[in-house]
């Protein structure tokens, strides 16, 4: 790796990174569930909980400084994913926010109209289209190659029709890591004259996100999943959501976007350590800027402000993180019984790396390598058609996983691969 990153400072900003378990330091690799939040991200909720805690729209000071810090942040997620600040939803979780619009989606549409999902997706992108079935709307799934874990491109263009109205899809797999590449799909879709929902969870934490580029008309993220809290954001297009019908505590209340997609009093404390972690990664793009510019023009040119930092410390996570992950996918492949899912090589996919080993169950290696202070996770993650139906891992418990994020290093991948090869071995 060229040194434009600075591995120690960012190490130095996570708390957690202390942790030992059985006297070994702890070595986080469960990012995909959620990543570890730097010391600033707390320190920014505590401050808004002490010093400036009220509800919103209020005749007093903290109120009035809550209403600016709940827009400071919109303003902040808008350069994350380059739009306006008015087409930021905050809620509380992509689950929910799904929801919520699958539901305002579904009081315009009649019984034999339809909806494409698919078979890679977490089942937060499934269910709450499965669940309108019993409103006569025709959901279509579509499927998955088991070798290569990439959507079959025919079987989406076989299923897309004049009646499809929603196309629900997965940009990055949380469960084996496969990049889609959604453009072509989102085009394809909107030639049908219908709605594109882009769950982007898994993508956002590894890649840069331009939605005014790709055109979809809404995508989900999870702050958690990039440093901040447990929260949901989502990106709707303006147009798009001034259409929708949505349900408010007031039936008669505020039917403008952003505020008609958000029921109740919002997380202020989350919202404001979901900001701070957008700004963790600009920081990181300060760093790397000189880099970026140098080795990633393509993706730099044009860029101003904060949105050029957060573009080039993602692209620096990126270029950081995939080093990392192609060590350990070759390593980890060399070892006798151990086989990884996902992708092949030279395919796009994030830093998520997907195994098993012969003779055990997921569950049974996740345990051993917890006991060595390896935290990964096993099971299906929510990615269950995939992973229990499509690649048939049921009986098995699923999968384990191992993720990267920013501050993990070399060491720690070398210790995984010792930890991983001794369990397979069974020494």
């Amino acid at each position: 790796m060229e040194l434009f990153y600075d591995i120690k400072k960012i190490r130095s900003q996570f708390p957690a990174l202390d942790r030992k378990v059985n006297g070994n330091v702890t070595i986080y690799l469960d990012g995909p569930g959620g990543t570890q939040v730097p010391k600033r991200v707390t320190d920014k909720m505590t401050n808004y909980l002490l010093y400036h805690n009220a509800n919103a729209h209020g005749h007093f000071a903290s109120s009035r400084e809550c209403d600016a810090l709940h827009e400071a942040a919109r303003e902040t997620m808008a350069d994350f994913l380059n739009c306006y600040p008015q087409e930021i939803v905050f809620g509380d979780s992509s689950t929910t926010n799904n929801l919520k619009l699958t539901l305002a989606l579904a009081r315009k549409m009649k019984p034999g109209d339809e909806v494409i999902i698919t078979d890679l997706d977490h089942e937060s992108n499934r269910s709450p289209w499965l669940h309108m079935q019993e409103k006569g709307i025709i959901v279509k799934s579509i499927a998955v190659d088991p070798e290569t874990c990439q959507l079959d491109l025919e079987d989406y263009r076989n299923k897309l029709t004049e009646n499809t109205k929603v196309v629900a899809l997965n940009w990055a797999s949380n469960g084996v890591g496969t990049i889609t590449d959604i453009k072509p799909l989102i085009e394809l879709a909107h030639e049908k004259n219908a709605i594109t929902i882009i769950d982007a969870v898994h993508y956002a934490p590894h890649r840069p996100i331009d939605v005014d580029a790709l055109g979809m008309d809404f995508l989900l993220c999870s702050p958690y999943k990039f440093f901040g809290p447990h929260m949901g954001v989502m990106y709707g297009k303006l147009d798009v959501m001034k259409n929708l019908e949505t349900f408010r505590v007031l039936v008669d209340g505020n039917t403008q976007p952003p505020e008609k997609m958000e029921t109740g009093t919002p997380q202020f404390e989350a919202i404001c350590g979901a900001a701070e972690a957008v700004e963790f990664i600009a920081d990181i793009g300060h760093d790397c800027e000189e880099w970026a510019v140098k080795e990633r023009s393509d993706a730099m040119t044009g860029l101003k402000g904060r949105r050029k930092y957060i573009v080039a410390g993602l692209l620096a996570i990126e270029e950081y993180e995939d080093h990392l992950a192609q060590k350990i996918r070759r390593e980890l492949a060399a070892i006798d019984g151990v086989k990884i899912y996902g992708p092949l090589e030279g395919q796009p996919r994030t830093s998520t790396i997907s195994f098993l080993i012969e003779g055990l169950r997921a569950g049974e290696v996740a345990k051993k390598m917890g006991e060595e202070g390896i935290f990964v996770w096993a099971g299906h993650y929510y990615a269950k058609q995939l992973i229990d139906e499509v690649l048939n891992l049921k009986n098995v418990g699923g999968l384990v996983r191992i993720g990267f994020a920013p501050y993990n290093t070399e060491e720690e991948v070398n210790r995984t691969i010792e930890v991983v090869r001794k369990i397979a071995l069974k020494e």
